[in-house]
C-alpha cells in the first residue's frame, strides 16, 4: 500500500510538472505573424539612358574579410512588381561602404539604387521591375563598395519574375 502511494505520488507530480512546464500542445498552434523587414530605400532612381547590355557579364569575389551576403529576388506580384536586394550578412557586412543596385529592365528602363552604411542585416532596397515572363527578363547588377574605395560587382543575373518551384 504504501509502495503504492509512493509511486501514484509520483506519477501525479510529474503530471502537474508537463502541465506546469508547458509541455502540450494546442490542438491548432496559434498563427504567428510574419516578420517584414523594413524596406531602407536609398536614393532609388529611374533613368532613361543609352542602352545598356541586358545579359549578364562575369562577377567578382571579395576577400573573404570583406565578405557580404546579398539576396536578390522578385516580389512576384503582378500590380506591382519589384525586385528586392536584401543584405543577409557575412564576415565584412560591417567593413562595406555602400551596396549599389542596378536593375535593366526588360522594357529598357534603368533603375538605380543603394543602401548606405551603416548596413544591417535585414536591409534593403527596393526597386520597380517589369512582370514580362518567358524570354523578357529583367537584370539585376549589384555592386559592393569595399573600405578602400573600391567597387566590387557581387552580383549579375537575370531575376525572373516568378519562379515555380
Amino acid at each position: 500500500m504504501n509502495k503504492t502511494l509512493v509511486i501514484v505520488s509520483a506519477l501525479v507530480l510529474c503530471a502537474v510538472l508537463a502541465l506546469a512546464a508547458g509541455c502540450t500542445q494546442p490542438a491548432t498552434p496559434p498563427a504567428t505573424p510574419t516578420p517584414t523587414p523594413a524596406v531602407t530605400t536609398g536614393a532609388a532612381t529611374t533613368t532613361v539612358s543609352k542602352p545598356v547590355s541586358s545579359t549578364p557579364g562575369p562577377t567578382q569575389t571579395l576577400p573573404s574579410y570583406w565578405a557580404i551576403e546579398v539576396q536578390v529576388e522578385s516580389n512576384g506580384l503582378a500590380n506591382d512588381p519589384q525586385i528586392i536586394t536584401t543584405v543577409r550578412g557575412g564576415m565584412g557586412y560591417s567593413a562595406i561602404q555602400q551596396i549599389n543596385v542596378r536593375v535593366t529592365r526588360s522594357d529598357g528602363i534603368v533603375e538605380n539604387g543603394n543602401i548606405l552604411k551603416p548596413l544591417k542585416i535585414g536591409d534593403s532596397v527596393s526597386l520597380a521591375a517589369t512582370n514580362a515572363m518567358g524570354s523578357q527578363k529583367d537584370r539585376a547588377e549589384v555592386w559592393a563598395t569595399d573600405p578602400q574605395g573600391t567597387q566590387v560587382k557581387i552580383f549579375d543575373d537575370y531575376v525572373p519574375f516568378r519562379t515555380y518551384h
